[in-house]
């Protein structure tokens, strides 16, 4: 477990402390306060008491443990990809996802004033999604554990030339100047959170507007092996959103793949897909159904 500095800590300890008063309303992210996690809680659920977690095993741990009832996790970014270490997280966590919640990316650059920005920090995923803007300024990227925790680095430094890619509130958090905002490399920047549970959500038909459902399958060591394990989507109409590969175990065979499909299990077609997917690999386990808060495809 790492540690925050000064200027977050307060932050953090009086957001725990609400919290963990109220595990049901608590939402478990990772980062300090003021960061995109943050700002994605309080959007996704504005009734809820975000507990900043310095990484994402911590936020995990906090819901496998019951502190907290949910937390709330980035998966990927429409520039920048997949969130390192994800993929792995979510099947070893036990945990359920209950929902989804997609939050538009904005960076602001902000420092003491300690003369003319040479270096920001940042996130590794900031600093990526804002590299074209870094390189055409000659500012050299500085990688952090978390976009609103440079901020507070930033805030408790007297170095000369330190700026922060944050998210631009995390300036007024923080007591630093604004520099200006629009970092991002492009327009669209958005990123993809889930949210987890201890249990998976009970009464799916209470839901109205589409479900999704997302999964992580391995293939056999065969020829066609993945061919033949998508088949059953293609001749049941189950509308494939995502279909993402990673090695384990220090394996360069790409056998494990990560699934989002438009539908839930109980509806004849993706029960039949499901049915042949198990057949046809060596392991399949669902993740969750949720309800969709983002239409696919156009």
């Amino acid at each position: 477990m790492g540690s925050y500095t000064a200027s977050a800590q307060r932050l953090v300890d009086e957001m725990k402390v609400a919290a963990l008063a109220d595990p049901a309303r608590g939402l478990a992210f990772q980062g300090a306060p003021g960061a995109n996690s943050d700002l994605a809680a309080r959007e996704y659920d504005p009734d809820s008491l975000p507990l900043p977690c310095y990484s994402f095993q911590d936020a995990i741990d906090a819901v496998r443990e019951g502190r907290v009832d949910r937390a709330i996790i980035p998966i990927e970014n429409s520039l920048h990809g997949r969130v390192a270490d994800i993929h792995f997280l979510l099947p070893e966590s036990g945990l359920s996802i209950v929902g989804e919640h997609f939050l538009r990316i904005r960076y602001g650059l902000m420092s003491r004033d300690l003369g003319p920005v040479t270096r920001a920090m940042s996130h590794e995923q900031a600093l990526g999604q804002c590299r074209n803007w870094l390189r055409a300024n000659q500012i050299a990227p500085i990688a952090h554990s978390d976009t609103a925790g440079a901020a507070a680095w930033v805030a408790d430094s007297d170095e000369v030339g330190l700026a922060a890619l944050a998210p631009p509130h995390a300036a007024e958090i923080y007591g630093l100047t604004l520099h200006g905002t629009g970092m991002e490399d492009a327009d669209h920047n958005m990123t993809r959170f889930v949210i987890l549970a201890r249990e998976p959500l009970a009464d799916l038909s209470a839901i109205e507007g589409p479900l999704m459902t997302t999964f992580m399958f391995e293939v056999k060591n065969i020829p066609a092996a993945l061919y033949k394990a998508l088949g059953g989507f293609a001749t049941n109409g189950v509308n494939m959103t995502k279909l993402e590969s990673y090695q384990v175990a220090g394996s360069f065979a790409a056998t494990q793949f990560y699934t989002d499909i438009v539908g839930a299990p109980g509806d004849e077609n993706i029960d039949r897909a499901l049915e042949e997917l198990d057949f046809q690999t060596k392991s399949l386990r669902l993740l969750g159904t949720y309800p969709m808060a983002r239409v696919r495809g156009g």
